[in-house]
């Protein structure tokens, strides 16, 4: 039997879907990533942000201006998803200033350029998981939060170092009203 070349299109996207998909996973604690491989893909489940800014914030600005000037940027220890007390304290703030919006939040997660391609894909979805988790705990409304994870796909920093690295093991927040 032939199949026809929609049908073996359909079938090759759901074979993708379901590859991805299988990448997915909500656990805050890892166990081998961030350590030796390439690839390009990203998972979306639901704009990279900005560095960290002052700490002095008028809560009567705009959500995307007073998030930028907290920090939208939230950076993980190696092979780690776990928060951070320096960012429970920037998710904290950004809590505080996004509760009662009715914006989306959107929350890119990065891993470095060491471990396979799925693994940092999945490492990249727990770190952003993380911090959803953490800022529906404060209050945000879970269906203002969206989650991606680009793995190792978008560094901010280009290198192969423990430098280069440690600016790449993040998550972005952006905010849109």
């Amino acid at each position: 039997m032939i199949a026809s070349k929609p049908a073996k299109l359909s079938a090759a996207l759901l074979f993708a879907a379901f590859l991805v998909t299988g990448c997915s996973s909500t656990s805050t604690t890892d166990g081998g990533g961030d350590s030796t491989s390439s690839g390009d893909t990203a998972y979306d489940s639901t704009a990279q942000g900005q560095a960290y800014g002052s700490d002095n914030v008028d809560s009567s600005t705009s959500g995307q201006d007073a998030a930028g000037r907290i920090g939208t940027i939230f950076y993980f220890d190696f092979d780690k998803s776990e928060l951070r007390g320096d960012v429970r304290a920037k998710l904290n703030e950004q809590a505080r200033l996004l509760n009662g919006k009715s914006g989306i939040v959107r929350l890119e997660g990065h891993a470095d350029e060491r471990g396979t391609r799925e693994y940092n894909i999945a490492l990249g979805e727990r770190r952003a998981m993380a911090v959803a988790n953490y800022l529906a705990s404060q209050g945000v409304a879970r269906s203002q939060i969206e989650t991606i994870s680009y793995g190792e796909e978008k560094p901010q920093a280009l290198g192969h170092d423990d430098s280069a690295w440690s600016q790449n093991r993040r998550v972005g927040l952006s905010y849109s009203e």
